[in-house]
């Protein structure tokens, strides 16, 4: 073969071998998440203002990231050293997988950004890369993997392999919506460790993300209303060992913290429904028995608690059972004696704002409103 020759045909690979590169790039860009509208910009353009959306509207389904895999017949997908090969019969489950599990992640408060892999990686060594604090700012952010056999998307796990990775920083929380600070030291921790797992992280716009950090302040910020009901002596003054038998008898359990106890919910795991707390000096005191206490408050955290467990009947009943054992008076911030009436006033005014939580797909007590009431 003349050298002309060798030389046209290597030209003619190279041409053939972008074009395959420019085929494969633009069609992960439309399997790609992000590639249209966001969940949330979709949500605000349909609900002009606070409250239900129409009737007709409906919230689209969330697009999960594909499997980002290809392979026919008994062609095998590459793996890392060490790793047994994805057979056909693995690797067609995967894709058959329905891939709507409950997940950490949701685009309404997080800003996603995934994480094209090169080839399936393993959970440890997805794991050994994360960095140290998965934090930036005040705003947790997480690292999840879609599990190779399963098709589904879960927290990187030891034993487990991921076709693709993706991350989420958290968009609000009590302490504000996220800024081009915390949304800038994300970024920065989520592409060093997307380099070292050889990924290729495809970050939103800086001005994007935190404009829908603000606007989804601004929508949740009035709902988040946390219930207290303060309880003053009518005479003697309680110490802190008998405030907390009369706790103990109306079903309140110790809590982390002392001076507090709680009524459980039923989920293992789940913030509780009551809290029970008193002055910090007086738990803390060298001798509880010494301690002279007149005060204590009732508390309920409404966003973190779902409608469905009656958390307002809960601290209802027991405001009335400590106020009678406590001999002791329910009485607002304002120190104004707490009424039946007002109690109803106040149960009517919290089914409002669990519709209007609601309308927001931001129930109360599910993973997304604990996590953006925190």
């Amino acid at each position: 073969m003349s050298l002309t020759a060798a030389l046209a045909l290597l030209a003619a690979a190279v041409l053939l071998a972008l074009l395959l590169q420019g085929w494969w790039g633009t069609r992960r860009l439309l399997r790609r998440p992000g590639g249209g509208p966001s969940l949330l910009a979709r949500w605000w353009r349909r609900q002009p203002s606070r409250g239900a959306a129409d009737a007709g509207d409906t919230i689209p389904d969330r697009q999960e990231p594909s499997l980002g895999l290809e392979g026919e017949g008994g062609t095998a997908v590459r793996l890392e050293d060490g790793l047994q090969p994805v057979t056909p019969a693995e690797l067609a489950a995967a894709l058959r997988s329905p891939q709507r599990r409950e997940l950490r992640l949701d685009a309404l408060i997080d800003a996603l950004v995934p994480l094209a892999l090169e080839h399936p990686i393993a959970g440890e060594t997805a794991l050994a890369h994360l960095p140290p604090t998965r934090r930036a700012g005040s705003k947790p952010f997480y690292v999840e993997g879609l599990e190779l056999r399963s098709g589904q998307w879960e927290p990187l796990a030891m034993g487990q392999r991921y076709a693709e990775l993706q991350a989420g920083v958290q968009l609000v929380n009590r302490a504000g919506p996220l800024n081009e600070i915390e949304y800038s030291e994300f970024v920065h921790k989520i592409e060093a460790f997307a380099e070292s797992v050889h990924a290729r992280a495809d970050a939103p716009d800086m001005l994007d993300v935190v404009a829908r950090a603000r606007e989804l302040d601004g929508l949740a910020s009035p709902l988040d209303a946390q219930l207290s009901i303060r309880l003053l002596s009518n005479g003697v003054a309680w110490s802190v060992s008998y405030l907390a038998q009369v706790a103990a008898l109306a079903g309140l359990t110790p809590g982390v913290l002392p001076g507090r106890w709680v009524l459980p919910a039923a989920g293992e795991g789940e913030p509780p429904l009551v809290v029970l707390s008193l002055d910090a000096q007086a738990a803390l005191a060298d001798d509880p028995q010494a301690a002279a206490v007149r005060e204590c408050m009732l508390a309920m955290d409404v966003p973190q608690s779902p409608e469905s467990a009656q958390p307002f009947t809960a601290l209802h009943a027991m405001v009335g059972r400590l106020a009678n054992e406590l001999d002791a008076t329910p009485i607002d911030d304002l120190g104004e004696p707490i009424t039946e009436q007002a109690f109803d006033a106040i149960g009517d005014e919290l089914v409002k704002l669990y519709r209007s939580l609601e309308a927001l797909d931001l129930a109360a007590g599910t993973p997304a409103a604990r996590r953006l009431f925190s």
